[in-house]
Formats: C-alpha cells, structure tokens, sequence
C-alpha cells in the first residue's frame, strides 16, 4: 500500500473514532423507517399467531414491534417490506399452506 492511501486510512479511521466519542458530526446519515407492521397484518387479515408463524417470529416479537417497544431487523425487516408492496410475492415464495387461517 503507498503512502498516500495508509495515511487516508489512518485518517478515516481516527474520524471514526471521532464520531464514535461523539467529538464530530458524521458528514452524513442514513436513517429507514421501520415498517408499520400492524398495517401490514391487518391488510393480510392475518391474526397475530398466523402472521408470527408466516414470519418465523414469535408472537411476543411481533406484538412488540406492532406496539412500537422494538422495531424488526435484518432479514424479518426485508420480507416485511416485502410483504407490504408485493404480499403475492411471499404467499407464492413460502406457499399457500403458510396463509391457511
């Protein structure tokens, strides 16, 4: 590595530490909005055991993120988002016997 590029490392790196410490303004931020995953389910018509069981959740996660006290991550995030603009698009991939009220 030449010098120039280990010396913006080293320099990207101590910025981070900086505004890890809270020292300096990150120059910019990303933030998404966490899905309204009571909207989704009700537009399922879903109870909460089914939706919980077609999202591999528990129900006490899917009632902590419909009551806003914890917000779904990761993949569980991705098919809810999923689901809200193409819920086709999960039934087909998961199978109809997942929706079975």
């Amino acid at each position: 590595m030449d010098d120039s590029l280990f010396s913006e490392l080293t320099q990207s790196v101590k910025e981070a530490g900086s505004i890890k410490r809270g020292e300096k303004k990150p120059s910019r931020e990303f933030a998404f909005a966490a899905p309204d995953v009571k909207a989704i389910r009700k537009k399922t018509g879903l109870s909460q055991s089914r939706f919980s069981q077609l999202l591999g959740v528990s129900i006490k996660t899917l009632q902590n993120w419909e009551q806003g006290r914890r917000h779904p991550q990761g993949p569980a995030r991705v098919l809810l988002t999923v689901f809200r603009s193409n819920p086709n698009a999960v039934t087909s991939a998961l199978g109809d016997a997942h929706l079975t009220h």
